[in-house]
């Protein structure tokens, strides 16, 4: 017995329709239980009939997939509608934007650059935090400079010491074939 291709729309024989929709629940069943098996995949498959009676099939648990639908589809909708915290992120995003755009100007400023915009009050601004910045400077490599000097007097009455001690050795042990002099 050939099968033949059927029109799919409603089956108006209920008799009909009622056997139709058992088979036809079997196979899908059925399709339901190979998708998972071989792709292991998890499924969870309800169906409701005409008559109100519930069929279900899950490849693990019912419960457990239709959280995990839920939960998935929560996430979904959070990303689709922008949240408050997303636009407070927009909003700190744009300020940080602006305070680097400004910061970025004044370090060109500070480097000579861009100085015709300026008038005379903010020119003489700039020259003020200049000289407080070159003080600052000069202090840092005074302080440098002097801590580097104290390092190197330690070194030198160190290398003093040693030399003073090498030479005490020196007199001591004098070296073989050579004659003790006292007048050193």
């Amino acid at each position: 017995m050939a099968r033949k291709k059927i029109e799919i729309k409603k089956i108006e024989n209920i008799t009909a329709r009622q056997v139709t929709f058992s088979k036809r629940r079997k196979g899908i069943f059925k399709k339901a239980q190979e998708l998972s098996t071989l792709c292991d995949a998890e499924i969870a498959l309800i169906v409701f009939s005409a008559t109100g009676r519930l069929f279900q099939f899950a490849s693990s648990s019912m419960e457990s997939v239709i959280e995990r639908h839920i939960l998935r589809s929560e996430v979904h909708d959070k990303l689709d509608e922008p949240s408050t915290e997303l636009q407070l992120m927009s909003r700190d995003y744009s300020t940080l934007n602006k305070l680097l755009e400004e910061k970025t100007q004044e370090l060109r400023r500070l480097n000579g650059e861009e100085l015709q915009e300026l008038n005379l009050k903010e020119l003489e601004k700039l020259e003020d935090l200049l000289k407080t910045c070159l003080s600052r400077v000069t202090k840092a490599k005074n302080e440098s400079l002097l801590t580097e000097i104290s390092t190197l007097r330690k070194k030198g009455g160190q290398l003093r010491e040693e030399n003073r001690r090498l030479k005490q050795v020196q007199i001591l042990q004098p070296e073989q074939g050579q004659l003790y002099d006292a007048s050193l």
